[in-house]
């Protein structure tokens, strides 16, 4: 029987924000390819729940953790309550739009707390049994605005860059021991979080001449990138920065 590349059976995934938009996307997508996943959101909640019973419908099997990554002891805690994941996805962040006058100092802490420092917790967390184990995956999600500047994005858009350093550091120290550092960086996604922009018809013609598809992308275009990155078919792919863009990094 030929193997198949993509099959994640016996292997459990946490998805950080996966109660709607892209984690929500990748979620499924890794559930459908046999992996047991741990569904995250910040609280209990009907987004949620509705997700939880979509994927169980599919028959994936699930369950939920629950927690603000913003605080350190919450993350602490989710960390505990996954126990030993052979697949992480960094994917829950907070996005303020303003310019960096107009940014207070809490804010831009709960912007490096929540996108930046939890990734290094759950790292610190999840890394030795992967090591132990010779297998395992980091998958953050990152933004084209890692690349194109933006004065409404500026302390997001920073945070992201620091995360794309930190994984490809670990990238590189950590390659021999089996487990893979990658980043996705989404361009414009049809998401909840973005649905007020994208609900302004002077702001979407504006948006797509920025992007050489000349459309925006779904949730469900970033998942196809992250199961690659999470099973055996990318293996050998580590310290890669993949823009699912439409071509508006370039």
């Amino acid at each position: 029987m030929k193997r198949n590349l993509f099959d994640l059976t016996g292997r459990t995934a946490l998805v950080t924000g996966s109660s709607r938009g892209i984690g929500r996307a990748i979620a499924l997508t890794l559930g459908e390819a046999g992996a047991s996943v741990i569904f995250h959101g910040t609280r209990p909640a009907e987004t949620l729940e509705k997700t939880l019973d979509e994927a169980r419908s599919r028959g994936i099997s699930c369950r939920v953790a629950t927690g603000d990554i913003g605080k350190t002891e919450e993350v602490a805690a989710i960390a505990k309550e996954a126990g030993s994941p052979d697949i992480v996805v960094l994917n829950a962040s907070v996005q303020m739009y303003l310019p960096v006058m107009e940014f207070e100092e809490e804010e831009f802490r709960r912007s490096y707390d929540t996108n930046l420092r939890s990734a290094f917790q759950f790292i610190k967390a999840f890394l030795p049994g992967m090591r132990e184990r010779h297998w395992g995956r980091f998958i953050s999600i990152g933004s084209v605005n890692q690349w194109k500047q933006s004065p409404r994005l500026p302390i997001y858009a920073s945070t992201k860059s620091a995360l794309v350093n930190l994984m490809m550091n670990c990238a590189r120290q950590f390659a021999g021991d089996g487990v893979t550092f990658n980043n996705i960086a989404p361009g414009i996604i049809e998401t909840d979080r973005n649905r007020v922009t994208l609900a302004d018809p002077e702001m979407v013609p504006r948006l797509k001449a920025q992007v050489p598809a000349g459309w925006f992308g779904k949730p469900e275009d970033c998942a196809g990138a992250a199961l690659l990155f999470a099973s055996d078919a990318g293996a050998y792919i580590t310290g890669a920065d993949l823009p699912v863009a439409g071509g508006m990094q370039l």
